[in-house]
């Protein structure tokens, strides 16, 4: 791509060059934010292609997505509501939908580790905002969200008449002596509250993209160990598993402890404030104040992290 004639004109004035904002500088930071949001039609462009490229010569192409999100939401939603001595149908909803946002906000994390490495060719030789291949990645990964939601539409469509009504995932609580378990209010205008949820997130991939993004450029060690410890979290986040089999310990227990440690992992918070109102259960806004809280923080960091090291990316890639 040719380089604008203003920036010709500006590279040949020695004026404009002593009065070109330093690279460090807010206004090139939103600046570059500005021109990818511009720029839309290119990255909505760039990420659908990424999915034609990925499925280029498969017979039902993208469907493989949904496909794949249904085996494995039937297969451990089955597993696990035996396991766990769960009705199926309030159980696998709950799975599935964990499934749908949990895939979204680790393949944030994971593909966001590796957004600037995978583009070195256009970063290099292409003189485009950084925010584009963020923009890029984020919008690939809702148009692979767009294909699961299927799988909830049939999951529901199966199972709608056991949440329509209040129910209890399990019916009494372990190790209590017979405490019941959390009665939820079920389907309500409620699921509506999904809709701001999802934004929400995505605003938060943003974040993530950018500024793990950033790092990962300059330290290849993070994609990995960032693999890692996304393993260790999904088996630590309520997905497959649900925070009422710890409700009812009492002050100082085991159960109480495992309850509190939970609560204090950011992925819960996540997909509760989107999973809740799916499947017709307790809103807290405890999840929405948490993830206010870490949407304010995230973004702070990445932008610092944008205006500080924007004009570096190109060299550690």
């Amino acid at each position: 791509m040719a380089v604008p004639a203003l920036a010709r004109q500006d590279a040949d004035d020695p004026a404009s060059v002593e009065n070109a904002p330093s690279p460090r500088s807010w206004g090139r930071a939103f600046d570059d934010i500005r021109k990818a949001v511009a720029q839309r039609e290119l990255w909505g462009h760039l990420g659908w292609q990424d999915i034609k490229q990925r499925y280029r010569r498969s017979v039902i192409g993208p469907l493989w997505i949904t496909i794949s999100m249904a085996v494995t939401a039937a297969a451990l939603g089955g597993l696990y509501s035996q396991l766990f001595g769960q009705p199926i149908g309030t159980f696998m909803p709950y799975v599935t939908v964990g499934f749908m946002i949990w895939y979204f906000i680790s393949a944030c994390v994971l593909e966001g580790t590796e957004t600037f490495i995978a583009n070195e060719g256009l970063i290099r030789f292409l003189p485009a905002p950084l925010m584009i291949y963020v923009f890029r990645t984020v919008w690939r990964q809702i148009l692979f969200f767009a294909h699961n939601v299927v799988v909830y539409v049939v999951v529901l469509a199966i199972f709608f008449t056991q949440l329509d009504e209040p129910y209890r995932m399990i019916n009494v609580v372990p190790g209590t002596g017979g405490t019941p378990g959390i009665l939820h209010p079920g389907l309500s205008w409620w699921a509506l509250l999904a809709i701001p949820a999802f934004v929400l997130i995505v605003i938060n991939g943003l974040w993530v993209t950018l500024l793990f993004g950033i790092i990962s450029a300059r330290f290849r060690d993070i994609p990995p160990v960032v693999s890692s410890f996304m393993q260790l979290f999904f088996t630590m986040t309520p997905i497959i598993w649900t925070t009422d089999l710890l409700s009812g310990g009492a002050p100082g227990s085991t159960k109480s402890i495992i309850e509190q440690l939970a609560k204090l992992n950011p992925f819960y918070h996540f997909i509760e404030i989107f999973r809740a109102p799916l499947v017709g259960q307790v809103q807290s806004w405890t999840h929405w104040a948490v993830v206010g809280g870490i949407t304010v923080v995230g973004w702070t960091l990445a932008l610092v992290a944008l205006r500080n090291y924007r004009s570096r990316v190109a060299y550690w890639v």
